[in-house]
């Protein structure tokens, strides 16, 4: 018997172990293996026949990298950008123009802008590149954004499974307390620090980032939760592996999940990480544009971490009551 718990205690974290090695690798590497862009939302503005022209070249020679919208004017394009309903706007003609959104994210403006230089350059003409919505001048390629997502996601997890290791049999009113303490803590901490680092956000959108922060917090510590309390460990390993490791993965880290294979573009608007930059990003730089369904998003992983933490009660009811319940025939 010693030696057989000396074999488990020995196998258990080594196949834990290999289990998350293999496991990440799988996941990041499939993922960043061979990053191409996707889905570019650009505007265009011009003759219909130019436009026409220029859409059936990129299909051609970049299919799927962008997705092409024609406007009939450049203030009506300029507005759909203001409202990120695209991260481009090229209006043709004699001197051709390019107005990019900057905090749309640079690997997306970099290649607009590169790819439709050269267009331009073939046909000996010079493209004019114009960049709106820039990046604040502390943090000026937004990798700060990116990180407080992550750091907000992570410790967040960090928070469940202590949780979990210190006050497993506490209960269901206890633990949600937690949850809405530690979201707020959350949300001010983490604005608090990014604005330390970038040199400071003005009152409106710092409240409305801390605001957002607080509700990820809340969608992945209740659904992590949740879990826990129903499944125990293993429930603290799937919530890792879904809201955390395929969470972050799916949001495509600083460059965003364009440049993403198609599976795990495909899962990135249902996920909150990056739902919660691209709203971060709303918030800051677009006047709150495009913020409405990355709230409703993580309001929908919140209602079902709370639902997963009161059935999680109900299993523990009924275990305890199972376990008090006297053996047959005593």
């Amino acid at each position: 018997m010693e030696r057989r718990a000396r074999v488990e205690a020995m196998v258990a974290p080594l196949a834990a172990g290999l289990v998350v090695l293999i496991t990440l690798l799988a996941l990041i590497g499939t993922a960043i293996r061979d990053p191409r862009p996707h889905d570019i939302r650009v505007g265009i503005v011009g003759p219909e026949q130019a436009a026409a022209q220029l859409s059936a070249g990129l299909n051609s020679n970049a299919p799927g990298t962008f997705q092409l919208t024609t406007y009939d004017s450049p203030n009506r394009a300029t507005s759909a950008l203001d409202n990120r309903e695209i991260d481009a706007v090229l209006v043709l003609g004699s001197a051709p123009h390019l107005v990019v959104a900057q905090a749309a994210g640079e690997p997306i403006t970099g290649v607009v802008t590169a790819v439709f230089t050269a267009v331009f350059a073939s046909q000996g003409a010079q493209l004019t590149v114009e960049t709106t919505h820039p990046y604040a001048a502390g943090d000026p390629h937004g990798l700060v954004l990116f990180f407080l997502v992550l750091a907000t996601i992570v410790s967040t997890f960090v928070a469940q499974i202590v949780l979990f290791v210190r006050s497993s049999a506490a209960g269901l009113w206890t633990w949600f307390e937690v949850q809405v303490i530690w979201a707020v803590l959350a949300g001010v901490a983490g604005v608090g620090i990014a604005a330390w680092i970038v040199g400071g956000y003005d009152l409106q959108p710092a409240a409305e980032m801390a605001g957002l922060l607080a509700l990820c917090a809340l969608a992945i510590g209740t659904v992590t939760g949740g879990l826990a309390r129903i499944f125990g460990a293993p429930g603290i390993g799937l919530a890792g592996l879904v809201v955390v490791l395929l969470d972050l993965i799916t949001s495509g880290g600083p460059a965003g999940p364009n440049f993403l294979p198609d599976a795990y573009r495909a899962l990135s608007p249902w996920m909150p990480a990056a739902e919660l930059s691209s709203a971060l990003r709303g918030v800051l730089y677009f006047g709150g544009a495009a913020t409405a369904a990355p709230v409703v998003l993580m309001l929908a992983y919140f209602v079902v971490g709370v639902l997963l933490m009161v059935i999680g009660s109900g299993v523990r009811r009924i275990m305890r009551r199972s376990a008090a319940a006297p053996a047959p025939g005593h």
